[in-house]
């Protein structure tokens, strides 16, 4: 992984999956540990974020190396009419990885071919969110104990959801049965069944939630996102179909647990929060320690 861009979660194969979550737990057990002094790292935020973005800085910091960056192109020479590529180029100069989050799907794979350093993507419109399902995959086998043969369960925006996109993706080495609740209007894309139906997985469709959490060992909700909408009115059709509270509870797996990427709405109620199922809080402290195995496998420090 030294020096390999991390821009899909095809990037990575099920053993290297494996090899950053054993890390991670290493990580867990002990965050702080100076091995990327001297090291300098590139957080470009073109679009808004708090948990990814703060989990990487966190991250690089407890690594020991220096983090330069922005959040929001306002602030750059992009909004002096720079171009991307030219932008990429200059911060690669200054860093050692450049961590990117970007409203246009692609825009992290075209950065990685114009870069002479490493990038991670952080996100890239509705494409792929790679490090969130590394975490999320280290969040279900700390749950679970397993990442084999489980049944899960996704809520809400399947279709511009790139969390959900990259884990359907990487879940698919596990045998895993898929549950997939959402509008008519938000099912997963074909071309991510795709994955599902090449590994000859089973997957089912709903419109109602309650029908597909009985037999989920993980349910993972997810926020009906305004700012992938180009009808308003289309959003507001959709925006309230799934809110998990703590009634819907009652009949679930003893093992089951919620995760959501976060940040929520209103799709998980509070109510849910002191539920033994609640497990979203702690998914978001995991991003730390998985982002610093990503960190340290890409730059070599692991």
């Amino acid at each position: 992984m030294k020096n390999r861009s991390l821009i899909s979660i095809s990037d990575y194969s099920k053993e290297e999956y494996l090899q950053i979550l054993e890390l991670a737990k290493e990580f867990e057990e002990n965050p702080v540990q100076k091995i990327a002094d001297g090291r300098v790292i590139a957080s470009l935020f073109f679009e808004p974020s708090t948990r990814t973005m703060l989990s990487f800085e966190s991250a690089a910091n407890r690594l020991g190396a220096r983090v330069i960056g922005f959040s929001g192109a306002s602030n750059t020479s992009v909004a002096k009419g720079e171009s991307f590529a030219d932008t990429i180029k200059t911060v690669a100069n200054y860093s050692d990885l450049i961590i990117m989050r970007h409203p246009v799907e692609g825009s992290s794979r075209y950065a990685s071919e114009v870069s002479h350093v490493p990038v991670i993507n952080a996100g890239d419109g509705a494409n792929q969110h790679p490090t969130q399902c590394l975490l999320d995959l280290y969040t279900i086998m700390q749950t679970q104990g397993t990442l084999d043969n489980l049944h899960i369960t996704l809520v809400g925006d399947l279709k511009f959801g790139r969390t959900v996109h990259s884990l359907v993706q990487a879940m698919c080495h596990f045998n895993t049965t898929f549950h997939l609740v959402s509008p008519d209007e938000l099912k997963l894309p074909s071309a991510v069944k795709l994955h599902i139906k090449e590994k000859n997985l089973n997957y089912y469709q709903y419109t109602q939630m309650p029908d597909a959490l009985q037999q989920a060992d993980i349910v993972y909700m997810t926020r009906i996102q305004r700012e992938r909408f180009q009808d308003p009115l289309e959003y507001e059709r959709v925006k309230n179909s799934y809110v998990l509270n703590k009634a819907l509870l009652v009949d679930v797996k003893p093992n089951m647990k919620v995760l959501h990427p976060l940040p929520r709405v209103n799709e998980i109620s509070t109510d849910v929060d002191d539920t033994p199922q609640a497990y979203y809080f702690k998914q978001a402290l995991n991003g730390v320690f998985v982002r610093q195995a990503i960190i340290s496998k890409i730059l070599g420090l692991k």
